[in-house]
């Protein structure tokens, strides 16, 4: 970590408004759960908290961080990637699976840098990833940064139409994040029809950018997410030329789901191709309009359970 060298300036508090550890109208201190294995990195870490009118818990293995952040409901977590029991990215998916822990802000904190590992760390429901070694000011801003989403989770009001358009995989996966906190805050799904739900969204949607805009920044995935009565509906739509379901060798099909797999060989394409079987049992519908950029995607809440018989 590349924190000592800059542990004299830390103490200032007028940068971006950080001063916003201190509870509005009240006395009580902001509160942070650190869960790092490693003792003296942790310390660390509490002590520039600190500077910033933190006070901090630590948990030293994966376990323990998950049942403080049920007990304590820190502020924001800062999450280590290699834990002694279990990871870090298995940690946060826990935290955003459990509704007593989902809205707490997670920044983890790691020296994995890679891409992969960072999309990794926003498919589970990270709000920061930093790699270490990383700045004073880097983790304050991201702390601050975490801290805002839960602000404006609790702010926005999950009804009627959302519209966004998204430009890469990280947007994608950050606004699939927030819109699934929405979900489990406001609707009466299950948390595994929230988890079903995501992964058909996040499928869909990362075909729509590979297969349908190619990776082109300069075209947009739109999703429309609609809350009905008795369900949601969401629309993925792409920039690409489209194309047709009936033709699809490199795709499982369910008549024969392995059969695509020497094509993708041949074609040089990673092992897969059943995207769009699995889909569509994780949903209760699923269409495509006719050009096949735009597919639509619902899932209806849970009936009133029947009556006992008398």
């Amino acid at each position: 970590m590349n924190l000592t060298g800059e542990m004299a300036g830390a103490g200032t508090i007028a940068r971006g408004g950080l001063d916003e550890a201190r509870t509005t109208g009240t006395s009580k201190m902001a509160t942070a759960l650190i869960v790092e294995d490693h003792p003296e990195q942790a310390r660390l870490v509490r002590k520039i908290l600190g500077l910033r009118g933190y006070e901090a818990e630590i948990a030293e293995d994966g376990e323990t961080g998950l049942r403080l952040a049920r007990e304590l409901q820190p502020d924001v977590i800062l999450l280590d990637l290699m834990l002694p029991d279990v990871n870090g990215f298995d940690v946060c998916r826990r935290l955003r699976g459990d509704r007593a822990t989902m809205l707490i802000p997670v920044v983890m904190l790691t020296a994995l840098d890679d891409r992969q590992h960072q999309m990794h760390g926003f498919r589970v429901g990270a709000n920061a990833y930093l790699t270490k070694p990383y700045g004073v000011e880097e983790l304050y801003e991201a702390v601050a940064a975490a801290r805002a989403w839960r602000e404006s989770m609790r702010e926005r009001a999950l009804q009627g139409e959302i519209h966004v358009e998204l430009d890469s995989e990280i947007t994608l996966l950050k606004d699939l994040n927030d819109f699934l906190m929405n979900v489990c805050r406001a609707t009466p799904l299950s948390n595994d029809q929230v988890m079903q739900i995501r992964q058909a969204v996040m499928e869909m949607a990362q075909n729509a950018i590979e297969w349908g805009n190619q990776h082109r920044t300069d075209r947009l995935v739109e999703i429309t997410y609609r809350v009905h009565a008795d369900g949601l509906e969401i629309v993925i739509r792409d920039q690409g030329q489209g194309f047709d379901r009936g033709s699809l060798p490199h795709a499982a099909a369910p008549d024969d789901p392995f059969s695509h797999l020497d094509v993708r060989d041949k074609l040089g394409l990673r092992a897969g191709g059943f995207g769009m079987l699995i889909c569509q049992g994780m949903v209760d519908e699923m269409s495509y309009n006719r050009e096949g950029n735009e597919v639509t995607l619902v899932k209806r809440y849970p009936g009133p359970e029947p009556a006992p018989d008398a």
